[in-house]
């Protein structure tokens, strides 16, 4: 008998075959979710000049060093500063500028009294100001020129996924356009003569396809663009028929059709084009995966829905990231504790789809119904998979685990 493929193995395979797609130019404003090809540098300082971090008063530490409540300081306001403002007033000794945050600091002050530390706050407008606690040192509550970044310093790296936390440092970076990898084109097919659409009540042997649907979604998640979906019947020419449709995309995932049953399209249909293996793991034994003499990926994942679903985050998501040129291609791994015991199947990885307690620590099966790889309508409960390994027979209260986080 064929000795099982690793899920390394198997994974490594998949990799291999992956080749970066091309650079585009995008403006910011489309970039949301895309991979950046080339290092985001700063167009300028950020900030741009010395600024208040508070609303108060710009003043001369000499003049208010030491003030307290019972000796408070009274300057006179000569000028006001809101943010925005580009004036840059002077004032002498005794004197103070009422600021709001984020205007720039004038040359002749050295420190920022909050209105808060103040008699009067901020209604004194041109008129005079008690102060009643002075800065503790000069440079207080002032944002200095180039304290986030300097002009040229990279500010995002190349493989970064462009966030919303990332579009915001580009943003402030000065930076209106931005060099990405393209999306990988995806088409994505759910097999079985069984299938009906959702909200189609299902006849004797039919049954919803939710395939098509968690294929879909995993793959938009997976920041790639989904060109193609469809239900197939089990039949050899519709399997042909879809590639011929799905001319033009980077990557095939079907669903179904790969085992070794007598009514498996894929396998009809691309035996010796592509491979077909076994895999040491629980759910997703049966996997297929190659690569047409065009170049575009082909993944054959098994029929069930959390098959689906551990074989995607497994082997299929790293590969369109990969695609994207993305420094980080796997998912968040926790190290947490079985709250619960379970068995396992012997000699096979288990991707367990689990509910978790990161204020505990602790995981546990997401249903009664254990790993079933036909429990559909229970992925809704999944946070996570629990990585058991090949050689853990039974998981005991207690025991400790790797844990995938998924959103």
């Amino acid at each position: 008998m064929t000795p099982l493929l690793t899920v390394e193995e198997h994974r490594a395979r998949v990799l291999d075959a992956v080749s970066v797609l091309p650079v585009e130019t995008v403006r910011l404003a489309d970039a949301a979710g895309r991979t950046l090809a080339a290092p985001v540098l700063a167009a300028h300082d950020l900030p741009g000049v010395d600024n208040s971090s508070m609303d108060g008063f710009a003043v001369r530490l000499a003049d208010v060093e030491g003030a307290d409540a019972e000796n408070p300081v009274t300057l006179r306001v000569v000028a006001d500063l809101p943010a925005g403002s580009a004036d840059d007033p002077s004032f002498g000794a005794g004197e103070a500028v009422r600021i709001m945050t984020g205007a720039p600091v004038p040359t002749d002050a050295d420190a920022i009294v909050p209105f808060e530390d103040t008699a009067g706050g901020l209604a004194d407008s041109l008129g005079t100001v008690e102060v009643r606690r002075g800065p503790a040192a000069s440079g207080a509550f002032i944002r200095r020129r180039g304290g986030d970044t300097r002009a040229g310093d990279v500010v995002l790296s190349a493989g970064e996924r462009l966030g919303p936390f990332a579009l915001a440092a580009a943003a402030a970076a000065g930076v209106a356009a931005l060099e990405v990898r393209r999306r990988p084109r995806v088409a994505v097919a759910s097999t079985g003569s069984e299938l009906v659409p959702p909200g189609v009540a299902p006849g004797r042997g039919q049954t919803p396809d939710s395939n098509s649907r968690l294929l879909a979604g995993l793959v938009a998640e997976a920041d790639a663009e989904v060109t193609v979906t469809s239900s197939l019947q089990d039949d050899a020419s519709a399997i042909h028929a879809l590639l011929e449709h799905a001319a033009d995309v980077d990557v095939i995932v079907f669903s179904g059709g790969v085992s070794a049953g007598a009514y498996e399209p894929v396998r009809q249909a691309l035996e010796g084009r592509i491979a077909f293996e076994k895999i040491a793991m629980q759910p997703g034994k049966p996997q297929a995966f190659g690569a047409l003499d065009d170049g575009r990926l082909v993944f054959g994942l098994p029929g069930n829905p959390v098959s689906v679903a551990v074989s995607f985050e497994v082997f299929v998501r790293p590969a369109l990231l990969a695609l994207q040129g993305r420094t980080v291609i796997d998912r968040r791994i926790a190290r947490l504790t079985a709250s619960e015991t379970w068995t396992t199947p012997p000699g096979r990885r288990q991707y367990l789809p689990a509910a978790i307690d990161l204020a505990a620590g602790s995981v546990r099966p997401a249903t009664a119904g254990g790993s079933g790889s036909h429990l559909a309508a229970s992925l809704a409960r999944a946070e996570a998979f629990a990585i058991v390994p090949a050689e853990v027979s039974t998981v005991s209260v207690g025991d400790p685990l790797d844990v995938m986080l998924i959103p």
